[in-house]
């Protein structure tokens, strides 16, 4: 028996064919689809015709969802089934879509097929690695999961994309959320910005306020994703399988490995079951930037009215200006309304405020006067360099790193940044640690 839903589809890709957008066109593809034209097709086609004065080609499933809701259509499905007379569909015309707007300088991608050619697959395999049938989240086994697994420190999980969906998510990162722009205060994965541009905002303020969302980048659902690629101007089709190469759903055995003393366990193992952004993937700081696009834009006018500087790096909001305590407190009620109204919760335990006389620290960098690590950070790193140069590379090496030399060179480069005198004194003691024997 044809349901309302099958027979609204079948019904809302007949009119999609073609180029005529007018009653009788639409009338003669509905009884091409039902081998006869109906007497309730007229008016469906007429309803159509009101919500959608032009064809909505990018939209094939919002205009199937309208017609669905239709009495003319619903009353005959339900005459049908009553009078035993099914309504037959003769023919399931699939209508191509297309781009009918792109705000940015991104490719168009008109239908599922282009995508699967752009990325060099077939359509079959593109719908396996985008997971529409949610089989990745129900596969017990693990060859199957297109991500690999983890529960790190602090609780995070870390879901890992296997090699070959890691590959075209960072196509996908390059070629299509690369030209997309970013709000100005995000400062995390952007290119050109870095933990030093987004602590430099708030150097020497009388008063730094920093507060850390929760679970950032589960907290970003997929339906947030989709329409972000539907903002891109992309096809239905098209954002649902972009939306599902980029996100993903946890499978129940990683959930039921989740750290017992997890903290706000509830609600973090609900986000990771629904589809979401997951920590690991290349796509996803960006798409969690340009998804807090909103975000930044409010908290960056609740700033200018609070005459202060916002910045954002991932999941840390940072606050800085001359506030007295009940001005702090009223930014911090406001803060959290505009983060929950946007879909995020502020991590309560993370919340700080410093003052002039306190380490006013982002990032890991003291803000104080100007933009640099700890001293106490520096001094450990020295220590260890030094050290090395005497008893060689392999006895600091505690924690075991992989590249202990290629470590090194990163955090000599990060603790002396913009500071001259620690980036050179940083740069003998490791060439001396090189040459140790």
């Amino acid at each position: 028996m044809t349901t309302i839903h099958a027979l609204a589809t079948a019904l809302a890709d007949a009119f999609l064919v073609g180029h005529g957008w007018h009653r009788t066109d639409l009338v003669d593809r509905g009884g091409l689809v039902l081998g006869v034209r109906r007497r309730w097709l007229w008016p469906v086609v007429d309803a159509a015709l009101v919500a959608y004065p032009h064809p909505p080609r990018d939209r094939p499933r919002e205009l199937a969802a309208f017609l669905t809701t239709l009495d003319p259509l619903r009353a005959a499905v339900i005459a049908a089934r009553q009078h035993g007379r099914p309504i037959v569909i003769r023919t399931r015309p699939v209508a191509p879509t297309r781009t009918v707007r792109s705000p940015w300088h991104i490719p168009l991608i008109d239908t599922v097929g282009t995508l699967a050619a752009m990325l060099d697959l077939s359509v079959e395999h593109l719908d396996w690695y985008a997971d529409r049938r949610a089989m990745n989240r129900r596969a017990t086994d693990q060859r199957l999961h297109h991500y690999h697994y983890r529960w790190a420190d602090r609780g995070r999980l870390i879901e890992a994309p296997k090699s070959r969906l890691r590959a075209l998510q960072r196509r996908l990162l390059a070629e299509v959320l690369g030209p997309i722009p970013i709000h100005s205060a995000a400062h995390g994965f952007v290119p050109g910005r870095s933990a030093h541009s987004f602590a430099a905002a708030h150097t020497g303020r009388p008063v730094v306020v920093r507060v850390d969302l929760l679970a950032f980048f589960a907290s970003i659902p997929a339906t947030r994703v989709y329409g972000l690629f539907r903002t891109a101007g992309y096809p239905e089709p098209v954002a649902h399988t972009l939306t599902g190469l980029c996100t993903t759903r946890t499978p129940h055995p990683v959930l039921r490995r989740a750290p017992t003393d997890l903290p706000y366990r509830a609600a973090r193992l609900a986000v990771l079951r629904t589809g979401h952004l997951p920590q690991g993937a290349p796509t996803s700081p960006a798409l969690a930037n340009l998804c807090a696009y909103r975000l930044d834009r409010r908290l960056t006018g609740l700033a200018d009215a609070f005459e202060i500087t916002y910045t954002r790096y991932a999941d840390d909001l940072a606050f800085s200006g001359d506030l007295t305590t009940r001005r702090v407190n009223e930014l911090l009620a406001a803060v959290t309304d505009i983060a929950v109204d946007e879909g995020f919760r502020i991590h309560p335990g993370k919340t700080l405020v410093r003052g002039r006389a306190d380490q006013q620290l982002l990032a890991g960098l003291v803000v104080n006067q100007h933009p640099a690590t700890p001293r106490e950070e520096y001094d450990r790193l020295r220590a260890i360099l030094h050290n090395a140069a005497r008893t060689g590379l392999a006895t600091q090496n505690r924690t075991g790193h992989p590249d202990f030399v290629q470590y090194l060179v990163g955090r000599v480069l990060w603790v002396g940044h913009h500071h001259p005198t620690r980036a050179a004194k940083l740069a003998t003691l490791l060439a001396q640690a090189l040459a140790a024997p």
